[in-house]
């Protein structure tokens, strides 16, 4: 009986935790929102504000189950272009996470090519920059995050619907599990190629050139999507699975930054 109202009282703590932080998360997301329609002067002298790009990210709230926002803006055009730079001398046929040993294996369910920035490279300003930002958007500290992966889709490429959380024991030792996602477009001119949610939204989307139901966002470069795959009761969130729709015409480069419960370090 005393096990029982410990770890019930666990769960009670860590749920009121959880459903907190969501409120501080929305309660900043609409401050930033007041902060961008007056437009970017009046953070002109403010060194975090730039590195933050306050003024010129524009959130928008597209689902609370599961929970997406798009952020509008979040990357420059020159940053953009910095990460593809970086990425594409070292692109190699992209794997997926095999549940029984945890390490990357080749599979017909994503067809893009990618690499990870190394740690030297996270040291360098650019690439602080856009990890301080992602962790200010998402509230979860910049020690959790996994490094950035950087992916490209050429024509008729995808990734099929799945989910960011993990189901093996050995990648939850490092870390803990995966929260929240942060995907941001590097790439314009592409046809298809949305992020798609099938579990999201009450109608129908565009999806690599079909309509199919759920929620879909459309690749823009420099906007981002931010979406958690654990739920405000701390447990994964069935409902955050996800995919790449079929690239149709040109090529869709993205970034992505995995956010874990405790620091990878």
């Amino acid at each position: 009986m005393v096990t029982t109202r410990i770890i019930f009282g666990l769960l009670t703590f860590v749920t009121v935790g959880m459903i907190i932080g969501a409120l501080f998360q929305l309660a900043f997301i609409r401050r930033l929102e007041e902060s961008s329609v007056s437009g970017f002067s009046r953070w002109e002298n403010d060194h975090e504000a730039k590195m933050l790009r306050i003024g010129f990210v524009k959130p928008e709230i597209v689902s609370w189950a599961p929970r997406i926002i798009v952020l509008h803006n979040f990357l420059s055009s020159e940053e953009c272009d910095y990460l593809k730079a970086i990425a594409r001398p070292r692109l190699q046929i992209s794997t997926v996470v095999d549940a029984k040993t945890g390490k990357g294996i080749k599979s017909n369910v994503r067809t893009s090519s990618g690499m990870f920035l190394s740690n030297e490279e996270r040291k360098y300003p650019i690439v602080q920059a856009i990890e301080k930002r992602i962790s200010v958007f998402s509230q979860v500290p910049v020690e959790n995050g996994e490094l950035v992966q950087v992916l490209r889709y050429e024509q008729n490429q995808y990734y099929k619907p799945h989910h960011d959380y993990f189901s093996d024991t050995f990648n939850l030792k490092r870390g803990g599990q995966r929260i929240a996602t942060v995907l941001m477009y590097l790439s314009n001119n592409v046809e298809g190629g949305e992020t798609y949610f099938p579990m999201a939204g009450t109608g129908e989307c565009s999806c690599g050139g079909q309509m199919v139901k759920g929620l879909s966002v459309k690749p823009n470069k420099g906007d981002a999507v931010l979406f958690w795959s654990m739920g405000l009761d701390g447990k994964e969130d069935p409902t955050s699975i996800h995919g790449g729709c079929k690239v149709l015409s040109g090529e869709k480069w993205s970034a992505t930054k995995w956010m874990r419960q405790k620091t990878t370090n």
